[in-house]
């Protein structure tokens, strides 16, 4: 079974066993909760930064040309941490989401 979570809007809360290794997906031009796309048409995503809370660790990251993807492990039980992703974009507009991640034993 994939657990990919994928990511529309930011602040949304996300549940992560301290044992696993999980992907998060940030899907910058799928339908948003918020209204829509956030990518204008044509217009795609140049660089990603990632900015992870110490005591959560960032196994890697990855990006196409519309979603960013970050792979996390670890973490305490009982502990709530902030991820979050800064794009700039060929058009040269930035922007960022910020998740939290609650690792919870499950």
């Amino acid at each position: 079974m994939v657990d990919t979570q994928i990511i529309e809007s930011s602040g949304q809360v996300f549940y992560k066993d301290p044992n696993a290794v999980l992907d998060f997906v940030i899907d910058w031009d799928g339908a948003a909760a918020d209204g829509g796309p956030w990518l204008a048409t044509g217009e795609t995503i140049s660089t990603t930064t990632w900015t992870v809370a110490t005591g959560i660790t960032k196994d890697s990251d990855s990006k196409t040309t519309t979603t960013a993807t970050i792979w996390l492990s670890g973490g305490t039980a009982g502990t709530d941490y902030t991820v979050a992703c800064k794009i700039t974009t060929s058009d040269s507009r930035t922007d960022e989401r910020t998740l939290l991640i609650q690792v919870r034993d499950r």
